[in-house]
């Protein structure tokens, strides 16, 4: 049987950490159970991560599996505006970046990826 699917944030079906050196940012998307890991997994690419960071400067994204962990790391290069001792942005270290890709990237997503007590799951009803 098909599961009904629905486009959300990543945020349904995952979390996320963001950590910087210079002017490149690491931001992580941390799945909550193997169902969400295998949609992150194969729909959070890096030219789609470069897109929704584009416009803060990004110009390349590195994507690295850390399957034991149901996550992924994206390293991405010239984000935080020339970085902590040269930005003049508000979130020199970039760690509000982490919330910014959970709220952009949409994906579909059905129930079973979500964890028990998701708000989103009104949504299937």
């Amino acid at each position: 049987k098909m599961l009904k699917k629905i486009q959300l944030p990543v945020h349904s079906i995952a979390h996320s950490r963001a950590g910087d050196k210079g002017d490149v940012s690491n931001v992580s998307l941390i799945s909550y159970n193997k169902y969400g890991w295998k949609n992150i997994r194969e729909n959070a690419t890096e030219d789609i991560v470069l897109s929704i960071f584009k416009h803060f400067g990004a110009t390349s994204v590195k994507r690295y599996e850390l399957s034991n962990l149901m996550a992924l790391n994206f390293v991405i290069q010239n984000a935080l505006g020339g970085g902590v001792n040269s930005s003049l942005r508000l979130d020199r270290h970039g760690k509000t970046l982490s919330s910014y890709l959970l709220y952009h990237l949409i994906l579909d997503v059905s129930l079973d990826m979500m964890p028990d007590g998701s708000p989103y799951r009104e949504k299937f009803k």
